[in-house]
């Protein structure tokens, strides 16, 4: 197998790109992808300040390198989660990515913010903790953003993340959840920052190659709370789907957001308020976040 553009020995194949890259070629096609994706969809500026979240895992490092090596000014912003020794290894992961490159790395608790780690949302809710979980980073990343003045909160959502989220929201016909799935939501209010996902465009086994080629060390692991959940079943699915049509992801998340999407959002604003407790934005007076805080501690 040949590289299509320079003629070297390749060293990946791309079948729904129907192309293969060398080593070097693949690098730079990929970074090119996330360049792309950011100018195409005005993400943000070259010298604006963006906040990235890092988990540890291939991702999150993957886009947090491809941005300092082009010299953006990205700071990384790990949420410790409390996961037993799972998270005491993505944090040393972040540590040392960061240590490395000599870039700044924000580290926040989740046991100090809401009262209680990950698995204390787990017993307070007795529901599976990927809802709660997901909250508390979506509330700290946005709180964490406007402590340290950044206007953009950039995350690794890779492909099979976005096309496996949109899966669930059609098979449940969760309405209200589409028009939010975009790789840029703006900011609606002085409280709320800018999220984006520069990685929407590139699939999970993409990164993994360009995490690899760099040699970016990651946890491989998998959270321990993930075992059994629903998104993982959808990326499955997905997964056969696209080894029998190359491109059925891409063209199913595309789809959605150039011809779906539209027809999801509503013409009415969503009336926006501060939580009377922590100020943060909500559609209520008290957000989910310190509701969720109020069962953690009533718990203990």
């Amino acid at each position: 197998m040949k590289c299509r553009k320079c003629g070297g020995q390749a060293v990946l194949e791309l079948r729904r790109h129907n192309t293969a890259f060398c080593a070097p070629d693949y690098l730079e096609f990929f970074r090119k992808q996330v360049h792309e994706t950011i100018r195409r969809f005005r993400m943000f500026k070259k010298e604006e300040p963006v906040l990235v979240a890092v988990s540890g895992g291939k991702d999150s490092l993957a886009l947090w390198h491809v941005l300092l090596e082009d010299g953006y000014a990205a700071t990384g912003l790990y949420l410790d989660l409390g996961i037993f020794d799972y998270s005491k290894e993505s944090k040393a992961k972040c540590e040392a990515f960061a240590g490395a490159r000599g870039a700044r790395l924000l580290i926040v608790s989740v046991k100090d913010e809401l009262g209680g780690a990950v698995p204390a949302i787990k017993e307070a809710t007795r529901r599976p903790p990927c809802s709660g979980c997901g909250l508390s980073k979506r509330y700290l990343m946005n709180k964490a953003a406007l402590d340290h003045g950044f206007p953009v909160v950039a995350t690794g959502h890779n492909l099979d993340d976005e096309a496996a989220t949109l899966f669930g929201s059609i098979v449940h016909w969760q309405t209200e959840a589409l028009p939010r799935q975009s790789p840029v939501l703006p900011s609606t209010h002085p409280k709320l920052v800018r999220r984006v996902k520069p990685l929407f465009r590139l699939t999970e086994r993409e990164t993994a190659a360009y995490a690899f080629l760099r040699r970016i060390d990651y946890i491989v692991e998998e959270c321990p709370f993930a075992k059994g959940a629903t998104s993982l079943l959808y990326k499955d699915i997905l997964n056969r789907l696209e080894d029998a049509s190359p491109g059925a992801k891409h063209n199913f998340f595309y789809g959605f957001l150039e011809r779906g999407r539209p027809a999801f959002e509503r013409s009415e604003g969503i009336e926006l308020n501060e939580c009377a407790r922590c100020g943060q934005v909500t559609t209520g007076a008290i957000c989910a976040f310190c509701k969720l805080a109020d069962q953690v501690k009533r718990s203990r």
